[in-house]
């Protein structure tokens, strides 16, 4: 537990220091220069004494559960047994992949008092964190010293795909404001059996309220009606190498992650079963299709310390898998990114081969960065040729992913080309879409 000298500690160090430059002046100083020099010993000794001992008690309360790329509340609870008032300062040790805003935190605490601080992390990467020791500094009574303490501590969290979007989905939908977080898409036609009242949205058709609710209430309600239950879709997890690329501050296999848990608990609130396999060069991960209230659930447990390696994809070993699994007819989701010909034929092969027993989807992420570079410099003329030639292999990068994107629409999928932040609302949409227009 060291001490650390305060600023207070250091100016009344200056007064025997100043004794002892005034004594090449007069000699006569030595005694009170001693006598200094003794007394702020003495005192800085004392204060250090009055000082010792754990005068501060720090507990964590860490969620069970955190969200990949999201901000987690952390709370710590610090009780203090001086029967004087503390200033403390407290931080906490953290893995290197983990962002820690709100610290240090500062806090006073009264004679034998009690405070709670609350910090947020930002995970970066799946899978298991330790959370370490607490770190505390306190001034001594005087104000001479800082007392810092190292409190062992350790919390193991399970770092999860984002389970809060998922929180907060739900907490929509039982608001009737689903649509909120995606632009869900209405049956057009052809509905079966009523299911719900519930306000009126900006997506909803005029045919659907029902006048009747509506003069009752004050404010417009419409119907809403049971789409087809029970179907089944399969999300393909693509965990080659080309899923290590990072955009927005998490892996492109993290941003797939999310859209299927989102996925997962969507297709559960429609009644639908919803299963996974996750492969690179072989399978790393097979959920059978299943739905119900834990179906997120049980997609993250499953997902929480899954990550892409650096090996090359074998397309053709993951799709026989999955025909040898999957009898019924169901929507195969294939999150994926391919940069080259050889993958890009492997790719179309296999999709091609999934119709018209199934339903394929697509889902290719657009590179931002790509995009960036293919635009045309400002001032072209005097544009360095280096920037010229960059812009050029962007651009005819773009235009292999387009012809890909069209080879793959022609073979009969459904394609989403979208940057990996938008992966999540285009996945719910083009879903409820295909539930909409009777597709599955």
């Amino acid at each position: 537990m060291p001490l650390i000298p305060t600023p207070r500690l250091v100016l009344l160090a200056l007064a025997p220091l100043l004794l002892g430059a005034a004594m090449a002046i007069d000699t006569s100083l030595l005694g009170p220069m001693l006598i200094a020099d003794g007394g702020l010993v003495l005192l800085a000794v004392l204060d250090g004494l009055l000082a010792s001992g754990r005068q501060v008690i720090v507990t964590r309360e860490p969620p069970a559960v955190l969200s990949v790329g999201r901000t987690n509340p952390i709370r710590l609870r610090i009780r203090s047994t001086a029967r004087r008032r503390l200033d403390v300062t407290v931080t906490d040790d953290r893995p290197p992949e983990v962002t820690v805003a709100d610290l240090p935190a500062r806090v006073t605490l009264g004679a034998r008092g009690r405070a709670n601080v609350v910090y947020h992390v930002s995970p970066s990467r799946r899978g298991a964190v330790e959370l370490g020791d607490h770190h505390v500094r306190y001034p001594s009574p005087l104000g001479l010293w800082q007392r810092q303490l190292r409190i062992p501590a350790r919390n193991v969290a399970k770092v999860y795909p984002d389970v809060a979007a998922v929180r907060a989905y739900e907490l929509l939908a039982r608001q009737s404001r689903e649509n909120l977080l995606v632009r869900a898409v209405r049956l057009r036609g052809g509905e079966n059996e009523f299911e719900r009242l519930r306000e009126y949205g900006r997506d909803d058709e005029y045919r659907n309220i029902d006048w009747k609710a509506t003069a009752r209430r004050g404010r417009l309600i419409v119907r809403e009606y049971q789409q087809e239950r029970n179907q089944t879709i399969v999300c393909l997890l693509d965990c080659g190498r080309l899923m290590t690329a990072e955009s927005d501050g998490l892996a492109q296999l993290d941003h797939a992650l999310n859209a299927v848990l989102m996925l997962s608990h969507v297709a559960a609130r429609a009644g639908d079963q919803l299963g996974l396999m996750a492969f690179d060069a072989h399978v790393r991960t097979y959920l059978p299709p299943a739905g119900g209230r834990r179906a997120a659930q049980r997609v993250a447990q499953a997902t929480y310390d899954l990550h892409a390696g650096m090996v090359e994809t074998d397309f053709e070993g993951a799709f026989m898998e999955l025909t040898k699994r999957l009898r019924k007819r169901a929507l195969v989701v294939l999150f994926t990114q391919v940069i080259d010909d050889v993958s890009a034929q492997a790719v179309l092969r296999q999709v091609r081969g999934l119709r018209p027993r199934h339903l394929p989807v697509c889902v290719l992420f657009r590179d931002p960065d790509l995009d960036r570079l293919a635009e045309p410099p400002t001032g072209l003329a005097g544009a360095p040729d280096g920037e010229l030639y960059v812009g050029a292999a962007a651009a005819e990068a773009i235009v292999w992913r387009e012809r890909l994107v069209r080879d793959l629409k022609i073979g009969g999928a459904l394609v989403l080309h979208v940057p990996p932040r938008n992966t999540t609302p285009a996945v719910i949409n083009r879903y409820l879409q295909i539930k909409a227009q009777h597709l599955l």
